[in-house]
């Protein structure tokens, strides 16, 4: 536990550190030139390889979390809605596997990564992970040739892929000081947002500076998921309950913002003590037992890592908190207009 702290405490630093442009910001800039340096050196020298399907990355520039995985889950269900068929990719970050695999309900998120399986139990697509995303590709496509578009769930960086549309999404900490790694928190300069086919402001209050088109994802919760039952139930329930038994009640998030989720939590009524745990946090132990509180609630990146414990399990202090995210039909609207005309015609 000891080292969990200090790794979040890190984390805080860090983040603050890159909230705005001082002396430890200015004396890393160098090394920001060099990291900029070697990007486009690289970027340079990679050929994009084309696919059979079009592909729409979503990602960001800013290092860590903005939320993108629960914008590819969302834009997945409309895209099916329309009648698309689509296939996820991804790296499956702090996954352990070099070859193409693919993901399923019950794989192991220490193999395939939390966030895949995240996308795969809550979209049921054809999803696979690898750390060179046209050899992910290329596997889903042999093994669901009825796939006609692949969502690539980060890989903005990873030009290898030829891409059709670009989503950045923008998440609660904005663009930071707007310098690049070290300096600052950005994987490429505010500029490159100009090169993008969209973005997806996703709970940030920064301005941003940019010509492409913008749009806003809405997000937020109704309802929570007794983790040892599946019972559900609303929040404002819960809320009422805590108040009249008089319940203590924490919040665990191991997410690149866990104020965010301690926030709208409070948003219902519900009285958290916030315990925050390094983002994709592994569960190696069981955090929870330690925790002296009547309600605990979890996000659903957290409760996918949770099973491979049976005393979280039958845990029945635990409850998962969806988050519910909604994308502007426009958004979806300009996706299709850029991507009909390579839609691949259907096999008699």
């Amino acid at each position: 536990l000891l080292m969990t702290s200090m790794k979040v405490q890190l984390e805080s630093f860090l983040h603050k550190q890159w909230d705005r442009r001082g002396l430890i910001s200015w004396l890393l800039l160098p090394f920001s030139a060099v990291f900029m340096g070697a990007a486009k050196y690289r970027k340079s020298k990679t050929v994009p390889v084309k696919i059979r399907v079009p592909v729409v990355v979503v990602g960001n520039i800013y290092v860590g979390g903005t939320g993108k995985t629960p914008v590819t889950i969302a834009l997945v269900k409309e895209l099916q809605e329309r009648g698309w068929n689509p296939g996820v990719i991804s790296r499956g970050y702090k996954g352990k596997t070099d070859s193409p695999k693919e993901v399923l309900t019950t794989s192991d998120p220490d193999i395939v990564g939390d966030e895949p399986l995240l996308i795969k139990e809550s979209t049921n697509v054809p999803t696979f992970v690898s750390k060179k995303r046209v050899a992910a590709a290329e596997a889903l496509l042999k093994a669901y040739p009825e796939v006609d578009i692949l969502i690539s769930d980060d890989g903005l960086q990873h030009y290898e892929l030829q891409r059709d549309f670009e989503i950045a999404v923008i998440g609660a900490r904005g663009l930071g000081n707007g310098w690049v790694l070290p300096s600052g928190p950005l994987r490429e300069p505010p500029s490159r947002l100009n090169d993008v086919d969209a973005l997806v402001l996703n709970a940030t209050e920064d301005v941003i500076s940019s010509t492409t088109p913008r749009y806003v994802a809405t997000s937020g919760f109704t309802n929570a998921i007794q983790y040892a039952t599946g019972e559900v139930i609303s929040l404002d329930t819960l809320s009422k309950i805590q108040r009249k038994k008089q319940y203590s009640a924490a919040a665990v998030a191991g997410i690149a913002v866990p104020k965010r989720f301690f926030s709208m939590l409070r948003a219902h009524g519900l009285e958290v003590v916030g315990i925050p745990l390094p983002d994709h946090y592994d569960y190696d132990k069981n955090p929870f037992k330690d925790i002296n509180a009547d309600l605990i609630f979890i996000t659903e990146k957290d409760a996918v890592k949770c099973r491979k414990h049976e005393d979280i399990k039958r845990d029945t202090r635990i409850y998962v908190v969806p988050l519910e995210i909604v994308l502007d039909k426009f958004l979806i609207d300009f996706i299709e207009e850029k991507l009909s005309s390579l839609k691949p015609e259907k096999k008699a």
